[in-house]
C-alpha cells in the first residue's frame, strides 16, 4: 500500500531542498501552545527563565526561583521542565535540580504540586505552575509532604524547621542528607 502524505512529505521537503532552504520542521500543537505561554509569561522579579539548549528547543527549559521572603529567602533553586508534544493536554514534567530541604520537595528532585498531577487542567499554563513554585517556598505545606521528615519537623517545631532550612542552603548536613551550598 503507498502512503500518500508520506510521499507528499518527501515531496515537499525536495522542493524546498531545492530551493536552498532546509526543510520546515513541522510544530507540535504542544510546541505552539507553550511558545504561546512562553511569550505571555509575567514572571515574578525573583523568577528567571532560561533555555540551556538554545531557543530551538522550547520544550526543555530552567526556571530558577529566588525567593525574596520566608524560610528560603536568599536561596536559588533551580527546576527543569519537559514539556511532551501533547501539552496542554498532559502537565509539563518539572524536577527540582537543586537539592533543598522542603517538605513539598524530596531529595530526588520531584515536585509535590497538586496543578502537576491529579488538579492539572488544559487551562492551565506555564505562567501557572511558576507562580504555584513561588507559592510553595513562601508556603511550604506540611499537610501534602514528600518529604515527610521535613514535614514533621515544620508542623513540630518551625524553629528547627528554619534552623535546618538556612543549614541545608548554607552547605552542610541536616541529618544523614547533605546539601549542597544555594546561597
Amino acid at each position: 500500500m503507498i502512503k500518500l502524505f508520506k510521499v507528499k512529505e518527501k515531496q515537499r521537503e525536495a522542493a524546498a531542498s531545492a530551493n536552498g532552504r532546509a526543510p520546515v520542521k513541522k510544530q507540535s500543537a504542544g510546541e505552539l501552545r507553550l511558545h504561546k505561554d512562553i511569550s505571555e509569561l509575567n514572571l515574578p522579579k525573583t523568577t528567571s527563565i532560561s533555555f540551556p539548549n538554545g531557543k530551538d528547543d522550547l520544550m526543555n527549559f530552567e526556571v530558577t526561583i529566588r525567593p525574596d521572603e520566608g524560610y528560603y529567602v536568599g536561596g536559588s533553586f533551580t527546576f527543569t521542565f519537559s514539556v511532551s508534544p501533547i501539552y496542554p493536554h498532559e502537565a509539563p514534567k518539572v524536577k527540582c535540580k537543586t537539592k533543598v530541604y522542603h517538605p513539598n520537595i524530596d531529595l530526588e528532585g520531584n515536585v509535590c504540586l497538586n496543578i502537576l498531577r491529579e488538579d492539572w487542567k488544559p487551562v492551565l499554563n506555564i505562567n501557572t505552575i511558576i507562580y504555584g513554585l513561588n507559592h510553595l517556598f513562601s508556603h511550604p505545606n506540611h499537610e501534602d509532604p514528600l518529604n515527610h521528615d521535613a514535614a514533621a519537623v515544620l508542623r513540630d517545631n518551625p524553629r528547627a524547621f528554619e534552623t535546618n532550612v538556612r543549614r541545608a542552603m548554607a552547605g552542610g548536613y541536616v541529618g544523614s542528607s547533605y546539601f549542597s551550598r544555594c546561597i
